[in-house]
């Protein structure tokens, strides 16, 4: 999708400084990508404590076998 956009310079800047991107278009695509997941992570957040897990559940023990 082709849009035209007026950009704060100062952000851009700042934006290509801390990214590993060179082009302004890449930092954009980068920042999209970042809002978005931010966002779903945002949204599994909403969910804490309504999903019930099994009594037995034990999620410590998982992190362990993964060590």
């Amino acid at each position: 999708m082709r849009t035209n956009i007026v950009l704060d310079d100062d952000l851009m800047r700042e934006a290509m400084a801390l990214s590993s991107s060179t082009t302004k278009k890449d930092v954009i695509h980068e920042a999209l990508s970042l809002y978005v997941r931010f966002k779903r992570r945002k949204d599994l957040l909403e969910l804490s404590g309504q999903v019930k897990l099994h009594p037995d559940y034990d999620h410590k023990a998982l992190r362990e076998i993964g060590q």
